[in-house]
């Protein structure tokens, strides 16, 4: 397990170094942030549970940036907003119930073959992807299905969320911001379940250094997302954690 605070920098840059990369794929691509972080985590060997916490406690402060900055570009849809966030955060506290339950070492070979095939699938999504935009209409399961994988896994709301709402044809502008801004009320539901479960052992000196970066990345985002293509990103994010999750089934399992 990764040891508790540290102020050395040396220590915390590469922690701030992921977090800001991992916010920025996130605020742009509305998705990310909790795959490349718990997967980078868990592969230098902290428990999935304390990986999903640290993760959690950190993004409560990089998704009030990231939200902010999405409403100040106008970039959310309030009635798409309401329909994921309540299921959102119910599946959030079951998932986070579920993987303080579990062994660490029962959980972390599911949890890196769930990242896996996350990253293959957001890889094949952004190769294939065509855009028809249309209202969706499967919209609250998929809130309680991200929510629920999210805290288990330690990420996957976005990549669950943002990408099926993008197959049914949602705007993506509109989709990544909405998802995002939905994601603050999420992360402080999962964030206070592990809080009562973990106790404050959750915050490292790994959550505080992806706390600096996330913030600082925040604001860029949403004005990213409304620039870059998507699919460049969600193909290049799909292939790292594809990497990153299979490297670390081999150390599991080595």
């Amino acid at each position: 397990m990764l040891p508790s605070i540290v102020a050395d920098p040396s220590v915390l840059l590469p922690f701030i170094l992921i977090g800001f990369a991992a916010q920025l794929v996130d605020g742009a691509l509305g998705m990310a942030y909790g795959q490349i972080s718990s997967t980078l985590l868990i592969s230098m060997g902290m428990p999935p549970a304390a990986a999903s916490a640290g993760v959690h406690t950190a993004e409560t402060f990089t998704t009030a940036v990231s939200g902010i900055s999405h409403v100040a570009h106008r970039n959310v849809d309030w009635w798409l907003f309401f329909k994921i966030v309540i299921p959102g955060v119910i599946g959030g506290v079951l998932g986070a119930y579920v993987l303080t339950a579990l062994p660490a070492g029962t959980a972390k070979p599911f949890v890196l073959g769930y990242l896996a095939i996350l990253g293959i699938y957001l890889f094949y999504r952004g190769i294939m992807h065509r855009h028809t935009e249309r209202r969706p209409r499967v919209i609250s399961p998929l809130g309680l299905i991200g929510g629920f994988l999210d805290a288990a896994g330690g990420g996957g709301w976005g990549g669950i969320v943002t990408s099926n709402l993008l197959v049914q044809g949602s705007n993506p502008r509109k989709t990544i911001g909405t998802v995002n801004t939905a994601e603050f009320f999420l992360t402080v539901t999962i964030s206070a379940t592990f809080l009562a479960t973990l106790g404050w052992a959750a915050f490292t000196t790994a959550t505080l250094g992806l706390l600096i970066g996330g913030v600082v990345a925040a604001p860029f985002g949403a004005p990213i997302a409304k620039r870059v293509d998507p699919d460049r990103l969600l193909t290049f994010v799909g292939a790292l954690l594809t990497i990153i999750s299979l490297f670390g089934l081999y150390r599991a399992f080595g």
